[in-house]
């Protein structure tokens, strides 16, 4: 009878052990469980820690709460500029609401991994290639953004999204390293532009100062020999100063009085061959000079108005003019 009953309690203890062991949960620190009762989600969402089902009736799903890292596949597209790239990205979101994420979406991983690509090929259709390349702060504010809204529903929060790496065609790579070398050489240009600018400035301020200041030239022209004989070469540098220069120029050109002493010569020299070749015909001492016409050997001689009736000019045929 006692061994009877021993053996009742043992297989009842070995019952309840079996019913315990099957009605046990242990639920982690990152996760959350949600107990379904005969397909129905029953009670609040199971915290971390031991927890009792019955078996055989509830089933308990646990979520994992911790970010998950999704990589996106790469996406080829057409910028608003027309230009074909290729764009990968990676997206970090979790689970919030562990009920939505089991029962409004399938598998959430996936649906969230097909939200990213077809955002990715919006903005990728949305953008310039310079966004792409330069301001992608702002493309990942609105990927993220885009990626987040239709997720909120599924308990899902996307914490961030990152584009990783925008491959171009090796032709637009050749292009944009023309320009940037071409833009490099502008500006490279300008700046010696400015340098010699600034230059010839500080030039011409040290030029109008030595100009008042005569001795600082020969100072500098010394220091020029002594940088010139430092080096221990076989140059000789002879330096002429701009003062001699200004004396030779200067001796080559007539002085003002030498000038005027040669201008009176040439007139009395002029002067005097005029005087050598005598009066010139109709030429007369006190009186004007008329000029004379001839038709043979007799010259003609106008008439000269002396106030009186006009007179009809008088033409000689002999050896003698005749005047009126």
């Amino acid at each position: 009878m006692v061994a009877d009953l021993l053996v009742a309690v043992a297989a009842a203890g070995s019952a309840g052990v079996v019913y315990l062991a099957a009605a046990v949960r242990v639920v982690k620190q990152y996760e959350r469980g949600v107990l379904f009762r005969l397909g129905r989600v029953s009670g609040d969402v199971r915290t971390p820690g031991l927890n009792l089902i019955i078996p055989f009736v509830d089933r308990l799903q646990k979520v994992n709460l911790q970010i998950v890292t999704l990589p996106v596949p790469a996406q080829e597209g057409i910028t608003r500029d027309n230009v074909t790239v290729r764009v990968d990205a990676v997206v970090y979101f979790r689970v919030v609401d562990a009920a939505s994420a089991l029962v409004k979406v399938e598998d959430y991983k996936f649906a969230v991994s097909q939200m990213a690509q077809t955002s990715l090929r919006s903005i990728i259709g949305k953008s310039d290639l310079d966004d792409l390349l330069s301001d992608r702060e702002k493309l990942n504010q609105g990927l993220e953004l885009m990626i987040d809204s239709p997720a909120v529903g599924w308990g899902i929060q996307v914490d961030r999204v990152e584009i990783k790496d925008v491959s171009l065609p090796d032709t637009m790579k050749r292009s944009m390293a023309r320009q940037a070398e071409a833009d490099r050489e502008r500006r490279a240009r300008i700046i010696n532009a400015d340098a010699e600018l600034q230059a010839s400035k500080k030039l011409a301020e040290a030029a109008q100062q030595m100009a008042e200041t005569p001795t600082a030239l020969q100072l500098r022209l010394l220091q020029t020999v002594m940088a010139v004989a430092a080096e221990k070469n076989s140059t000789l540098v002879l330096p002429i100063p701009v003062e001699l220069l200004h004396f030779l120029e200067r001796g080559g050109r007539p002085s003002p009085p030498d000038r005027d002493r040669d201008r009176d010569r040439d007139r009395d020299r002029d002067q005097g061959q005029e005087k050598d070749r005598g009066p010139s015909p109709g030429h007369t001492d006190g009186g004007p000079q008329l000029p004379v016409t001839g038709t043979g050997s007799a010259p003609q001689v106008p008439v000269i108005d002396t106030g009186g009736p006009p007179q009809t000019p008088v033409t000689g045929t002999g050896s003698t003019p005749r005047v009126p």
